[in-house]
């Protein structure tokens, strides 16, 4: 038996803020929506869905956005990974600087959406 991953969704306050950033940010294509309420984002063989999250979840307006996070989203760039992280600041993203786990060349960057939800840069 094969378990192919087709798409992760992600729960957020507002729909189409969140995908206005994705598609800005990362250059994601619409594949179906329902306005405010879900929108199914593509990129290659992924999809990301963005789901309006439910009532009794709903962060109250003097709320401010939570970064704790347990999922992360990653992106592998094809190009410098500072020029990367400089684009998605123009886009509005909040980025920390990049850094490397091992000498082996890769570097990553952690940066958050307008909600808080945790993403990371990787070049290899």
């Amino acid at each position: 038996m094969k378990f192919n991953l087709n798409t992760i969704i992600l729960f957020v306050h507002d729909v189409d803020k969140q995908a206005a950033f994705y598609i800005g940010a990362f250059q994601f294509e619409v594949v179906e929506e329902i306005k405010s309420e879900w929108v199914l984002l593509k990129s290659g063989s992924c999809k990301i869905g963005l789901h309006k999250i439910g009532p009794s979840y709903q962060r109250k307006q003097t709320e401010t956005v939570q970064s704790e996070s347990n999922t992360k989203i990653v992106f592998e760039v094809d190009e410098e990974i500072t020029k990367a992280r400089d684009w998605l600041i123009s886009k509005g993203a909040l980025m920390k600087e990049p850094r490397s786990f091992v000498n082996d060349g890769q570097l990553f960057c952690d940066g958050e959406d307008p909600e808080g939800n945790i993403f990371q840069l990787m070049q290899r």
